[in-house]
C-alpha cells in the first residue's frame, strides 16, 4: 500500500492517510471522520485545520461521492493488496439515544441490552460520547450504578461504570456528579469498588481519584475508613498499572485532610505501602509510595505501624539516593518523623543496624536538595550521644558526621 500513489485527494489533510469515511466541515474541506472529530471534540479545536477559519458550527456532513470514489478505487487495485474500505454506519444521533434511555427507564429487564447498546455507542468516537452525554446518559449511568449495589445486582453496576469512565468526565461534570445527593455518586463507586470484578475496581478506583480532586473539603475529610481499607485492596490485588497509580494518587490526596491519616492506618494502608515499596523499581511509584507514607508518619499511629513492620525503616532508608530527589527527600523527612517523636533505644539501633544512620551521612556527602541536607543534618546532631561513636557506620562516611 506505502508503494501506490494514492490520489491526494483521497487523503485525509490532518493524517495523509486514505480516508475511510470522508465527511466535509462548513468551510468545504473534507477531512476523515475519525481525525476530525478528534480535532474537535478531543482537542477542543474551534478551526478548520487545512483554512484556519473559524467553524460556525460542528456538523459533519458525509461525502458520500468521495467515499464511492475512494471504494471504486480500492477496488481496481485490489490486486495491488488494497483493502476495499466498508461503508461506514450512519452516525447515531441524540434522538435515538433518549429514545434507548428512555425505554431502559421503563422497563429495567432492558437495562443490560441498554448498557451494551451504550458501550458500543461510546467506542465508536468522540462524536458519539457528546452525544451521549447531551442526551442525558451520565444521570442514567449514575443512577443505574446507586440503583445495583446488591451482591446479586453488580452485572448492571459493572456495565455502567465501564461506560462512564470511557466518557472521560469533565471537571464540571464530576462535581455535579458528586454534589447531586440522589445520585450518590461517591457511595456507588465504593460499592463497585467492594463488590466488583477487577475491571471495574480499577474503573471505580480512577473514578474515584478524578472525583476526589474536585470534591469541597467537607467531601474530603467525610470519607470513612472501609474506602482506605478497599483502596489497600486495589493496591493489594495489583489488578494493574495504571489503578495502583490512581490508588496511589488518591491517598496522597486525601490523607492530609482531617483524621484521613489515622483511617488510613486503620485501613492497612502502612503494612500494604512498605509491602509496595519492597518491590517498586518504578520512579513515580516509588514517590507516590514515599509522600503517603510520609502523610502517615505524620501521626503517631502512622509511625508506631512504620517501626512494627520489620523491614520499614530499611526499605524507607534504602530508597534514598536510588531514586530520586523527590524520594531521598520524602525518605529523609520520614526518618526525621521518626526521630524526632518516635525514636527510643530499640528504634536508634535498628536505624544503625539497617545503615538508616551511614545513608544521611551519605546525603551530607553527595548532590542532594539544600533543605534534604539539612534535615539529614539536624537528625544526625539529634542522636549523635548514641551514632557518633558507633562501629556501624564506615570511616568514610564518619568523617562527615556533623
Amino acid at each position: 500500500m506505502d508503494e501506490i500513489d494514492v490520489p491526494a485527494h483521497f487523503l485525509c489533510p490532518i493524517s495523509l492517510q486514505l480516508m475511510r469515511d470522508p465527511v466535509t466541515v462548513c468551510t468545504g474541506i473534507t477531512y476523515d471522520r475519525e481525525n476530525i472529530e478528534r480535532w474537535l471534540f478531543s482537542c477542543k479545536n474551534n478551526t478548520c485545520p487545512v483554512t484556519k477559519q473559524c467553524l460556525l458550527d460542528h456538523d459533519l456532513t458525509p461525502n458520500h461521492t468521495l467515499r464511492r470514489l475512494i471504494q471504486a478505487w480500492c477496488t481496481l487495485n485490489a490486486s495491488l493488496g488494497v483493502e476495499r474500505i466498508p461503508t461506514p454506519k450512519p452516525p447515531i444521533d441524540r434522538t435515538q439515544i433518549v429514545k434507548l434511555l428512555t425505554e431502559a427507564k421503563r422497563f429495567p429487564e432492558k437495562q443490560l441490552k441498554c448498557l451494551t447498546r451504550l458501550r458500543s455507542i461510546a467506542f465508536e468516537g468522540q462524536r458519539n460520547k457528546t452525544c451521549l452525554e447531551s442526551a442525558g446518559a451520565i444521570d442514567f449511568l449514575a443512577s443505574t450504578m446507586k440503583n445495583n449495589t446488591q451482591e446479586d445486582s453488580t452485572v448492571l453496576s459493572e456495565a455502567a461504570i465501564e461506560v462512564l469512565f470511557h466518557l472521560n468526565l469533565s471537571e464540571s461534570q464530576l462535581k455535579a456528579l458528586i454534589n447531586n445527593e440522589g445520585i450518590q455518586f461517591t457511595e456507588s463507586l465504593f460499592h463497585v469498588l467492594r463488590l466488583g470484578n477487577y475491571q471495574s475496581r480499577a474503573y471505580a478506583t480512577m473514578l474515584l481519584r478524578s472525583a476526589f480532586e474536585v470534591a469541597d473539603p467537607i467531601q474530603l475529610i467525610s470519607v470513612k475508613t472501609v474506602l482506605f481499607v478497599e483502596i489497600m485492596r486495589v493496591l493489594r490485588d495489583q489488578i494493574s498499572q495504571q489503578a495502583s497509580k490512581a490508588a496511589l494518587k488518591l491517598v496522597v490526596e486525601l490523607f492530609p485532610w482531617g483524621r484521613n491519616r489515622i483511617k488510613g492506618v486503620e485501613g492497612g494502608a502502612v503494612s500494604v505501602l512498605i509491602e509496595l515499596l519492597l518491590d517498586a523499581s518504578e520512579r513515580r511509584s516509588c514517590e507516590l509510595i514515599l509522600i503517603a507514607l510520609d502523610q502517615l508518619c505524620g501521626c503517631a499511629e502512622g509511625r508506631a505501624e512504620l517501626l512494627n513492620h520489620g523491614a520499614g525503616v530499611a526499605i524507607v532508608s534504602k530508597k534514598i539516593l536510588r531514586v530520586s530527589h523527590v524520594a531521598s527527600d520524602r525518605g529523609v523527612r520520614i526518618l526525621a518523623s521518626i526521630c524526632r517523636y518516635s525514636a527510643n533505644a530499640r528504634v536508634l539501633h535498628e536505624m544503625l543496624q539497617v545503615g538508616a544512620v551511614s545513608k544521611l551521612c551519605l546525603v551530607l556527602q553527595v548532590n542532594c536538595s539544600f533543605k534534604t541536607k539539612e534535615r539529614a543534618k539536624e537528625i544526625l546532631k539529634l542522636h549523635s550521644a548514641v551514632w557518633k561513636s558507633s562501629p556501624c557506620i564506615p570511616v568514610p562516611l564518619l568523617s562527615s558526621y556533623p
